[in-house]
């Protein structure tokens, strides 16, 4: 359905609903007219796969909304769009959001945004080429790598990480700033070195990367990053361990993570954003058909966004009002 068809579907049931209450109170407009645009990520990453499924869930379930998952360059830009008014929700990574709020980093300014959730946690892959002959992390000096889309938290999170082994991002590798299957296509073509992207377990277009070429990419350790990432950061960054049936490789691998959050605009309705978050846990099992990382929260866990503020609607339906 285009944008012009959308926008006169929702406000055929706009005045359908106005009219048909009798003497009643009419029924109260659906907010930005019943349009919901989701900004997600690149379309081979989890943020598209599970932000269709939500959009799914809203336009069934949630009368009056029709929603979209749109593919982005992911966390920044989502923050930018959604401040903006042109996406009603965005998938973000914990780091940018915090940065976003706190008008850090690549935000000159607080941006108005709230948090629905707290939902699964982002691992970073840094996967080499095996033939680069790149042993650690030291040795992506001098290197082809790509640092992910730009305005997108796996840019911020490769840039953050290259530091914190003493490179510069910009001067001590070869630095490209590609889309994931862009990444995927110039790994396999051997025009890149290395590449970076911070997503769920599986990602797939990782999965496609090494599945498609056994023995010639390798996922590096860059857990032992995490003291300099939280003396500068704080506790947003934590580590894990990678597991080797991810992407079925001999070994699991220590690495960096970070949580993602859902956001919304903070002038949002109270009622729509209570909705929206009941509708993640009503449909819970709906979005883990989607994808398997829709099951790593809680409503317990989901609620912890700190230091990104809960949308008021949000935080009502965590205290069971």
């Amino acid at each position: 359905m285009t944008r012009p068809v959308r926008v006169l579907a929702a406000l055929l049931v706009v005045v359908l609903a106005a009219t048909g209450c009798g003497d009643g109170d009419p029924a109260p407009q659906p907010w930005h007219g019943g349009r919901i645009f989701l900004a997600t990520g690149n379309t081979t990453g989890v943020y598209y796969q599970l932000g269709g499924g939500y959009a799914d869930v809203i336009s069934r379930h949630l009368p009056g909304y029709e929603a979209r998952a749109e593919p982005t360059g992911a966390s920044v830009e989502n923050v930018t769009r959604l401040a903006g008014g042109d996406m009603e929700i965005a998938f973000s990574l914990a780091d940018t959001a915090a940065d976003a709020v706190a008008g850090r980093g690549a935000f000159t300014q607080p941006q108005p945004v709230r948090a629905l959730a707290r939902v699964y946690s982002n691992y970073t892959h840094v996967i080499v080429r095996a033939d680069a002959k790149i042993t650690d992390f030291a040795g992506l000096r001098g290197k082809r790598v790509s640092t992910g889309s730009p305005k997108s938290g796996t840019d911020i999170i490769a840039g953050r990480l290259l530091t914190a082994a003493g490179l510069d991002p910009d001067r001590d590798v070869r630095r490209a700033t590609l889309s994931l299957p862009e990444t995927v296509k110039r790994m396999r073509a051997g025009t890149l070195d290395a590449m970076f992207f911070s997503g769920g377990l599986p990602t797939p277009g990782i999965a496609d990367l090494i599945a498609g070429a056994p023995g010639k990419f390798t996922l590096l350790p860059i857990a032992d990053l995490i003291a300099p990432l939280t003396a500068t950061y704080g506790s947003v960054y934590t580590t894990a361990e990678l597991p080797k049936d991810a992407y079925g490789t001999a070994t699991g691998t220590p690495t960096v993570t970070v949580s993602n959050v859902i956001l919304v605009a903070a002038d949002m309705p109270d009622q729509l954003a209570y909705d929206l978050t009941r509708l993640l846990f009503a449909y819970q099992g709906d979005l883990i058909g989607v994808h398997p990382e829709a099951g790593n929260f809680s409503r317990q866990s989901a609620s912890g966004t700190d230091p990104i503020p809960l949308h008021p609607g949000a935080a009502r339906f965590y205290q069971g009002g």
